[in-house]
């Protein structure tokens, strides 16, 4: 490639788009401001890293107080892993020969691998694979409301906690939901219920996690949980802005584009398509919000290109040429399609890091 890649010193204005950038203050300020929240009601912390998939910005949580990271998949945590990290939580059902031998090496280097199962098929599996090997801590993940992976019952989370603290090779960790936002009660609900059949039948529960970005200001909410996992604040985006959890002047991720056509007066086509914004809706018309011109939608986006309506823009329209930034619907996705994220302070780029989980799917 013989385009010049971003270095520290760098001006965004003279920077190749699209490009994603992140305002150092505001990442610092939602860290900050989300930590504050977690340590005054005495709730652990464990970010979960999808968002970024940056060791730094792991670490700058870390400094900030969090007490471990939550990753999706294996590949993931061994990115971390490699970078430092030990009290790892991976949120997510692992099966297949290949998935268990690296989980199993993956446990063999950690002192606080954690791993989730909301199934007997899961459990057994696990069981097979570390029989003989250093044992696995593995959580029960509950449905508690949102219509995803875990048991359905607080009873069929005791039936599968009972499986896990049979098995030699296992550890039951304790319980875990991703829940529905602002379901705080029925989360409590299902929580209360299962720890009073645990502790009826003499199993300790060292861990009772919920999470989620959208009820991030709501966890004290669910006093049976002793932490919370959360990815999306520490950038925040479109979404976090409708759900109210933060403004506008919150969001630390921009997308920077530039208008490369304007066939028509109320249309604008600029260089950012599916590759550099997420094609995800998440209820939204339009594929994100233009800064400059909040009044313009994006409607549709090819591989290289987005199409923007600018027909209620009143006044000025944008012109060919004209640098814009985007404020996605979805970051996290955002992160996962380029190889490099860059940081900046007032305009002025400060560093570059590599996407080090870009890719990271298994």
């Amino acid at each position: 490639m013989t385009f010049t890649l971003p270095q520290a010193g760098d001006r965004l204005a003279n920077l190749s788009t699209p490009q994603p950038v992140i305002d150092e203050d505001r990442l610092a300020a939602n860290i900050a401001r989300v930590q504050s929240y977690m340590d005054a009601h005495g709730l652990a912390f464990r970010p979960h890293i999808k968002t970024h998939k940056i060791p730094a910005v792991a670490m700058a949580q870390r400094q900030a107080g969090a007490r471990g990271i939550n990753c999706q998949k294996i590949s993931e945590a061994e990115v971390f892993a490699d970078a430092g990290f030990d009290d790892i939580l991976i949120t997510f059902n692992i099966l297949g020969a290949d998935k268990l031998t690296a989980l199993v090496a993956l446990n063999a280097r950690l002192g606080g691998l954690k791993v989730v199962a909301d199934n007997a098929v899961t459990v057994d599996g696990l069981a097979t694979a570390f029989a003989g090997s250093k044992p696995l801590t593995v959580l029960v993940e509950c449905d508690t409301g949102a219509g995803r992976c875990g048991v359905q019952t607080p009873a069929a989370a005791l039936e599968l906690a009972l499986r896990i603290a049979a098995s030699p090779a296992l550890r039951f960790g304790g319980l875990l939901t991703y829940p529905r936002a602002h379901g705080e009660a029925a989360t409590e609900a299902f929580f209360a219920a299962a720890l009073a059949a645990l502790k009826a039948n003499g199993i300790a529960c060292p861990i009772v996690s919920s999470g989620g970005t959208p009820s991030l200001f709501s966890a004290h909410l669910v006093p049976s949980a002793t932490e919370h996992r959360a990815g999306t604040y520490v950038y925040n985006d479109r979404s976090m802005i409708r759900a109210g959890h933060c403004r506008l002047d919150d969001c630390a991720m921009h997308i920077l584009a530039t208008v490369v056509s304007r066939p028509t007066p109320d249309r604008a086509i600029l260089d950012a398509g599916s590759k550099a914004l997420t094609s995800d809706l998440l209820g939204f018309t339009d594929f994100g919000l233009i800064v400059e011109y909040p009044d313009a939608a994006i409607t549709s986006l090819s591989e290289e290109h987005a199409t923007v309506d600018l027909a209620k823009v009143a006044g000025r329209r944008p012109e060919i040429g004209e640098r814009l930034r985007i404020v996605p619907n979805h970051t996290c996705v955002v992160s996962n399609l380029f190889d490099r994220m860059v940081f900046h302070r007032a305009g002025v780029v400060t560093r570059v890091d590599a996407v080090a989980a870009r890719g990271c799917v298994w």
